[in-house]
């Protein structure tokens, strides 16, 4: 049980690049490609979304708090990195990931509480048992290699609000932010602190637009400024800001860019990965983007096709 992000099994084992990542579920879909090309299945970005909805479903029936829901949803990840998600019903997939992590986050829950609220919401999808709980608990952490502890970008963020001075709301932006983040590949991609400081630039660089809608652009040049300023602070010292009396409105204005300077002289004289920082910035916008075309009905038809048409709801 590592203690230390930089020794656990999460940095050792599961964290790849893009290229590692997409050649581990190409090699998945040429396993079974029959299966892949017979049921075809939206694009990953939006199974996310409704693998997330679904999960935020059963969790707020049960009171469950989100970081046993951000470590269910990393299984979940690691999991079908490994296994083809159309072998398996996601819907006991989901609620089984959910059950082990609330184990792991020491705020269990009756194994019967979770058969009790998938019957009631997936009743023509899952043939929710105890045992087939049991069952899947066995296979998930099998294929997770019992590697199980999960560190997660909330410490970080907690850590550092108030070294950044952030508000309330810029702290609930940033929380929000990192919510999203596991409906992305960025779990598996980067270290959790990394996470954590993207949400905050962006929770100070977004302020004035509530997320997901605002100026996508204008957003994404703020953060990169931001960064870039970091990166050229590096070999010397950063540039001063202007202030000048004015409105109420404008006095706000000038404490956000207060804020974002500081931050970005933080990134300049630490050991952080800036690009790391700026690839998970784009990350996340195009996310923001990619959840304006998703379709619930769509997505959830075709995750029901192919648990239906194979009977995995029977068994």
């Amino acid at each position: 049980m590592a203690a230390n992000f930089w020794e656990s099994t999460q940095r050792r084992f599961w964290q790849f690049s893009k290229d590692e990542l997409a050649q581990m579920r190409d090699d998945l879909a040429e396993s079974d490609q029959a299966l892949v090309q017979m049921f075809p299945l939206p694009r990953r970005t939006h199974l996310n979304i409704y693998f997330n909805q679904q999960i935020s479903r059963i969790s707020k029936r049960l009171n469950i708090k989100q970081q046993a829901v951000a470590t269910a949803q990393l299984y979940i990840k690691r999991f079908y990195s490994k296994v083809e998600i159309r072998r398996t019903n996601p819907y006991l997939v989901l609620v089984t990931a959910l059950y082990l992590a609330c184990k792991m986050e020491e705020c269990p829950q009756h194994i019967r509480m979770f058969v009790t609220e998938a019957r009631s919401l997936w009743p023509d999808l899952l043939h929710a048992e105890v045992s087939r709980i049991g069952e899947c608990e066995f296979f998930l952490i099998s294929e997770m290699n019992s590697q199980l502890i999960v560190h997660q970008p909330y410490r970080t963020l907690t850590m550092l609000q108030s070294d950044f001075y952030l508000t309330q709301d810029e702290i609930n932006l940033a929380l929000s932010v990192i919510h999203d983040h596991y409906m992305t590949d960025l779990p598996l991609l980067y270290a959790p602190h990394i996470i954590a400081l993207t949400a905050i630039l962006l929770s100070l660089v977004m302020r004035p637009n509530p997320l997901p809608g605002g100026s996508t652009a204008a957003n994404m040049a703020a953060a990169t400024a931001a960064l870039a300023q970091a990166q050229q602070g590096r070999p010397g010292a950063g540039g001063s800001g202007q202030t000048t009396p004015g409105s109420a409105e404008k006095e706000k204005q000038e404490a956000r860019v207060g804020k974002v300077q500081r931050f970005a002289h933080f990134l300049a004289e630490s050991n952080v990965d800036i690009e790391g920082m700026i690839d998970c910035t784009q990350e996340l916008i195009s996310f923001y983007e990619c959840h304006e075309q998703y379709n619930d009905k769509m997505t959830r038809e075709a995750v029901n096709r192919f648990v239906k048409a194979r009977g995995l709801d029977k068994h």
